[in-house]
């Protein structure tokens, strides 16, 4: 060897080294999964439309069901309560103030992102619409480099999207004519109403979005409607705030339709801690009157400047974690799924109830979910991860996080009445647990113990310190007793270990 070939091999192994001792360690570097487990407080619960900005270092998330949540990391969210947080809200900063408009109503102004927010009175001087107009709904309020303001909405139904451009210096004002940007389009098989996309001439076009990157106007958009899976997110493009917009060629941006993250539209995109730009999203729940829930994942750009989002449903690690875009993923994927059936004669359940079976708490669908007797005062649910028949080679897993989505904060759309109050929630969803493992399915130790839980959440995300096992048993030690206990899914996530010979011998061999 050369010195030349001996100076690159040599840097070569640097950088292997210096690689290796960056890579996040699972149980160690932190995490999140969607939906996302968002605290419920007394009067707001994240129930979509959400919309996210960063001010002075903190992330400030504002979503339909009131409230407002603070992070600084994007990862941990603490609640506040904030009066008048409309239906579908929309914050902006705009000359040292907030400014807070929503579905059918005022524009409100603040000193605070978190308020108070006083009205500033019905939208007014609005050519083309009546005077005394109050707005109409899924606003959003767009700053420009050059501090000029626009408010883009959609009309109804198939109108599509429009924008127009704001008085500077009221911002409750039109400073032009209102401009039609673009329409439902049919040949956009996305857009279309229905679970199959089937109503070929009906949808409904809203929750506008616009970012600038680059000299290069993105506006979001969503369809089909926020009652179906098929709900899914898309964008346009342009050189000019105004327009004109061209549909995007790998659209839609979002959509997903199996699964627990599902209906992934009416979002909104924000720089991250890491610089990255991050997609948060409605999650559409399964079962009517439909529930709903948040999520988030990292926007890629191409060398084009067109958009992509993987949606996610498994731990990925957190913003700032990895550099890679690519590597977002953290190996873990659930091990759980439909292992309740007959055929896993070693998983069992402490009891059900008729319709709502044991096994669809693992069945990886937000349509069902497993209720247990109401007599049954210690729920349990132990899932062999094994393969189902005594013939098979035994599979043992290294098991790393559980997520728990409950009936708890199923209370349809959380949208009030226009000008209506928003009601808090009675009682907090509080709910207190036990993860236990074993390698027999007769002496079990403790993997998690939250049986101390005070945290008010529908949606659960916790890291497990890894272990091997080969049983999980899941123990429900307290719940809200205003509703049955419903838990919608039950998610061990993990990866597979090493495999040990059947325990009966495969006749004939």
């Amino acid at each position: 060897m050369n010195r030349k070939s001996f100076m690159f091999f040599i840097f070569a192994c640097l950088v292997t080294s210096a690689a290796l001792a960056q890579a996040p360690v699972t149980g160690k570097a932190v995490r999140y999964c969607n939906p996302l487990p968002m605290v419920i407080g007394q009067g707001g619960n994240a129930s979509g439309d959400v919309t996210v900005i960063k001010d002075n270092g903190k992330y400030y998330m504002f979503c339909t069901g009131g409230g407002a949540w603070i992070s600084s990391d994007m990862v941990n969210w603490t609640f506040q309560r904030v009066a008048n947080v409309p239906v579908a809200p929309d914050i902006v900063k705009y000359n040292g103030s907030y400014y807070m408009c929503g579905n059918d109503g005022p524009l409100y102004k603040a000193d605070n992102p978190l308020g108070p927010y006083t009205s500033l009175g019905p939208w007014k001087n609005t050519p083309g619409i009546k005077e005394g107009w109050n707005g109409p709904f899924d606003m959003k309020i767009f700053i420009d480099d050059d501090n000029k303001p626009y408010l883009y909405f959609p009309g109804r139904g198939i109108s599509g999207i429009y924008v127009v451009q704001l008085d500077p210096t009221d911002l409750t004002k039109f400073a032009g004519p209102v401009k039609h940007l673009f329409a439902f389009n049919s040949e956009h098989v996305w857009e279309r109403y229905g679970e199959m996309n089937e109503y070929t001439d009906v949808a409904w076009v809203e929750g506008p979005w616009l970012l600038k990157r680059n000299g290069i106007y993105y506006l979001e958009y969503s369809a089909s409607g926020t009652q179906w899976k098929t709900y899914a997110e898309g964008y346009y493009t342009s050189k000019s705030p105004m327009g004109p917009f061209t549909y995007a060629p790998d659209n839609p941006l979002l959509l997903k339709t199996d699964g627990l993250v599902t209906g992934t539209a009416h979002g909104s995109i924000v720089e991250g801690p890491d610089g990255n730009f991050w997609q948060f999203y409605t999650i559409v729940l399964s079962n009517p009157p439909g529930g709903r829930r948040i999520g988030m994942d990292r926007i890629v750009f191409n060398k084009n400047g067109n958009m992509s989002v993987k949606v996610t449903d498994t731990p990925q690690w957190a913003p700032g974690v990895v550099t890679d875009p690519a590597k977002g993923n953290s190996g873990s994927i659930p091990v759980t799924i439909n292992k309740i059936r007959a055929m896993n004669a070693l998983s069992k359940f402490s009891s059900e109830q008729p319709g709502h079976d044991a096994a669809y708490a693992v069945d990886n669908s937000s349509g069902t979910w497993w209720e247990p007797a109401p007599t049954d005062s210690l729920p349990t649910l132990t899932v062999e991860l094994s393969p189902a028949t005594r013939f098979d080679m035994v599979q043992l897993f290294t098991i790393d996080g559980v997520r728990l989505m409950f009936n708890g904060g199923r209370r349809g759309f959380g949208r009030p009445a226009a000008g209506a109050a928003q009601t808090p929630p009675p009682v907090a969803d509080v709910y207190q647990y036990r993860i236990d493992v074993s390698m027999d399915g007769k002496t079990f130790t403790p993997a998690l113990d939250q049986t101390g839980n005070n945290i008010s959440r529908n949606t659960i995300f916790e890291e497990i310190a890894p272990v091997k096992c080969r049983f999980v048993r899941l123990t429900m030690t307290s719940w809200p007793k205003t509703s049955p206990l419903g838990i919608i899914e039950y998610t061990i996530f993990g990866k597979p270990a090493e495999s040990l010979p059947s325990e009966q011998p495969i006749p004939g061999r």
